[in-house]
């Protein structure tokens, strides 16, 4: 059994601060790369947002813990600060539509100066123009005109009257309407008068009133054409005002914006606007109190709604959405009440994050836009159409609803999804859009070889961090208790991990622990402390898992030896913590077909790797066992006390053990827990989660008592990834506990029941004493009962 102890020296990894050749990370140049080790995910990120096609956005995958947001938004922001700046971008009122607003495009920082400018233009034109109108100027020159015009008028009239009157005729002038009328001694004739002349004299009448009346309808024509020329005159008079009055800021703006086509194409049609309504400005303020006035709802149309403000934006804009909303990603169009109804109009009009970002990067992480169905799917159809629409939840359903319609506005941005790689594996699969506009994936790695260089680049980043963060530096044995820390993380004695969230949380909290004992320097001990605190404050349900085990209410049996019994290893996790604990896991044999059957399964608390584990035991069994005789055994297996779901194959190893135990009557030391899959050629394949389980069985025999013959049997390849802690390997150091590596199912037999599994020799059989001699009989024996009570039944 000696021969398959691990050495002491293989059950951790200890870094000698004497071999680092540093003495504390202040004496460190801090790491100039964006980040550590990952420059595979920087090359594809980089190849991403170089390329012009929009098509080409990036999805940067990685496991957590590993910052994936963090480290999309430290490269995107280095590489956006040397870009060009985006335009502003700004919605004003369509005077063609008012339904659709226009999307006006500005350099930076003209948006905003546009809108000032507005604002400066609608107060000149919302207090100077009203006065100018009720001004004693302008009024004399109107009243001139209105003079002018009414002598013409009564010029045309008088003429005409004295033409009818020749005639025998009345003029009757109105206000609205002008006629002749047959007169006599200076009055109109009465219808009697009329009724009593002749037919000759009704005639000659009607002849004149014909006359006359020709000439009445060229009066009253050339009466409009005045009145005409009085409108046009006054027309021209208020152009004349308005023009004095905003003309020359209007032809000042139009110098100042001279090089954007968009904006003199803008002042034009505010120009043209204004001089079309010259008699919004001449009616009266509106006096109830709680009714806009009417020039106040007019003037809101020369207004300028700033969209994106990129003035105070250095180079391209890096966006993070935390919360990926419909509205927070494409903006949305606000409503006011008013009398008791919604109203909007496009001064309402808000961005999402994707116009912050245009021009620029917006990262998002994938399970935040999944949460929100209708996010993704607008997200989708806006790359695929380069354009943003900001428009209600309802026109996007197809539900139809009056409201503005923006117009779109050109989509340019790189967009950066971060998530786990099972959602890209998911959306590439059954997402048939996502390959077409998310064509990179960038993947980040989860952990680098423990090499000498990979240690220096280590320590590099480590003196970034406590540099970004203000931290205190770490003497060369914090350093070496750090880069442990990071190997009992990554697993493998010979790999450190990436998952610098982990990391960069116990450097804040060492520092804290070296505040607290006026520490220059961040020391192995303070990290040690900020370790055992983090596993203190989270492993409340692992002590109460303990005491369970401890007071017998949870069975497990450290001593003696039993058949069909073993003791297996399983791991709790709990998202922030993991830890070990021993199964108990016994085996029942009888005669029967059925084969082995699995409890777990049958009450479906089996996951389908632990069948698939199951599955692989029959197999074992047939190639060993079933060469010279058909099995006839029914054998069950269970995890006793167990009432939550089982999965995974690494008790593989332990069930085999038992089942091996009861079929052959050998009994199994009950101090020794094992842990390991078996392949069906009976080799012990590595697992997961090797340290918690050697602790979580040492646990419990601390608590019951060592005796020096318990341990535990491990995977020989798992070897390299014990990290144990220093109480374990003390106790290993005086003979009170054992770590076992094996490679195969028989070398395992040998600790477990002090025998020798056997060989099958030439003539079928296996060496006499042996375990496998002892299952090999007990399974002829129910192989030749299986037959007698065949020929009974026959």
């Amino acid at each position: 059994m000696d021969k398959y102890l691990v050495p002491i020296k293989d059950l951790r990894l200890h870094i000698s601060p004497e071999t680092l050749g540093v003495k504390t990370t202040q004496q460190v140049l801090p790491l100039k790369e964006e980040v550590l080790a990952q420059e595979r995910a920087i090359e594809a990120i980089r190849f991403g947002i170089t390329m012009p096609d929009p098509h080409y956005n990036i999805y940067l995958s990685g496991v957590s813990g590993t910052g994936i947001t963090y480290i999309a938004t430290k490269f995107l922001k280095e590489v956006a600060k040397k870009q060009p700046t985006p335009p502003d971008w700004s919605y004003v009122y369509n005077f063609q539509n008012p339904d659709v607003p226009k999307a006006l495009k500005l350099p930076p920082g003209k948006g905003r100066e546009l809108q000032k400018d507005m604002d400066e233009l609608v107060t000149t034109l919302r207090t100077r123009i009203p006065a100018v109108f009720e001004s004693e100027d302008y009024q004399t020159r109107s009243l001139e005109l209105h003079q002018d015009f009414e002598r013409k008028r009564h010029r045309l009239l008088n003429a005409l009257a004295s033409k009818a009157e020749s005639e025998g005729f009345l003029l009757l002038v109105s206000q609205v309407s002008m006629m002749v009328v047959p007169a006599k001694d200076g009055r109109p004739m009465r219808e009697e008068e009329i009724k009593a002349l002749s037919e000759e004299e009704k005639r000659r009448l009607e002849e004149k009133r014909e006359k006359i009346q020709q000439e009445l309808n060229e009066t009253t024509k050339q009466v409009r054409q005045l009145e005409r020329e009085l409108r046009e005159k006054h027309k021209e008079l208020d152009n004349e005002v308005i023009y004095f009055v905003v003309g020359h800021s209007i032809e000042s703006l139009r110098e100042k914006y001279q090089d954007i086509p968009e904006a003199l194409n803008y002042l034009k049609e505010v120009k043209k606007d204004i001089l079309q309504n010259v008699e919004m400005f001449k009616a009266k303020p509106e006096t109830r109190p709680g009714i806009p006035a009417p020039l106040e709802n007019f003037l809101k149309r020369y207004q300028v709604n700033v969209l994106v403000d990129n003035s105070l934006t250095q180079g391209a804009p890096v966006v993070i959405e935390t919360n990926p909303t419909y509205p927070n990603l494409f903006g949305n169009i606000e409503r006011e009440a008013r009398f008791g109804a919604l109203v909007t109009d496009f001064t309402m009009i808000r961005p999402g994050a994707l116009h912050r970002a245009n021009g620029g990067y917006i990262v998002l992480r994938i399970c935040d836009v999944l949460k929100w169905f209708l996010s993704w799917e607008a997200l989708k159809q806006a790359i695929r159409n380069q354009e943003i629409k900001i428009e209600d939840i309802g026109v996007f359903l197809g539900i139809t609803t009056r409201t503005l319609k923006p117009q779109p506005i050109p989509l340019n941005v790189k967009i950066v999804l971060t998530g786990d790689p099972v959602f890209y594996h998911l959306l590439y699969t059954y997402d048939e859009v996502f390959p077409e506009i998310f064509k990179v994936k960038a993947e980040l790695d989860w952990d680098i070889d423990a090499t000498s260089d990979c240690y220096k680049a280590y320590i590099a980043c480590l003196a970034k961090f406590c540099e970004e963060e203000g931290l205190r530096h770490l003497d060369e044995t914090g350093i070496a208790r750090v880069l442990e820390y990071s190997i009992e993380l990554s697993g493998d004695k010979e790999k450190l991990t990436l998952k610098m969230r982990e990391i960069n949380d116990i450097l804040k909290e060492a520092n804290y622990w070296a505040i607290q004992t006026e520490s220059e320097f961040v020391k192995a001990e303070h990290v040690q402390k900020a370790i055992e605190e983090k596993q203190h404050r989270s492993s409340l349900l692992q002590e109460k898992t303990y005491d369970l085990f401890k007071r017998n209410l949870l069975w497990i049996e450290t001593d003696g030896a039993k058949i069909g019994q073993i003791n297996g290893l399983a791991i709790a996790d709990l998202g922030d913590y993991t830890f070990g604990y021993p199964h108990r896991i016994t085996a029942t044999v009888a005669l029967g077909k059925e084969g082995v059957i699995d409890i777990e399964r049958e009450a479906k608390l089996g996951g389908n790797i632990h069948t698939k584990g199951m599955m692989i035991l029959t197999s074992y069994f047939k190639e060993h066992f079933a060469h010279n005789k058909p099995l006839s055994l029914e054998a069950t297996i269970c995890f006793e006390q167990s009432y939550g779901m089982v999965e995974g194959d690494s008790a593989s190893a332990a069930e085999l053990l038992a089942l091996l135990s009861v079929i052959g009557k050998v009994p199994l030391f009950q101090g020794i827990a094992i842990t390991g899959s078996v392949s069906q050629k009976g080799e012990i394949q590595p697992i997961g989660g090797v340290n918690q389980k050697i602790e979580g069985f040492f646990r419990i025999c601390e608590t019951k008592g060592l005796t020096g013959k318990q341990g535990v049997i491990i995977p020989k390849r798992n070897v390299r990834n014990l990290m144990l802690k220093e109480d374990i390997i003390e106790a290993v150091k005086k003979g009170d506990f054992s770590i076992w590596a094996v490679e195969t199912i028989e070398q395992a037999i040998e600790i477990m029941t002090g025998k020798p599994a056997g060989k099958l020799q030439p003539d079928g059989k296996y060496p006499e004493g042996s375990v496998f001699s002892q299952v090999d009989m007990a399974l002829e024996k129910m192989a030749e009962r299986a037959k007698s009570f065949e020929k009974e039944e026959k």
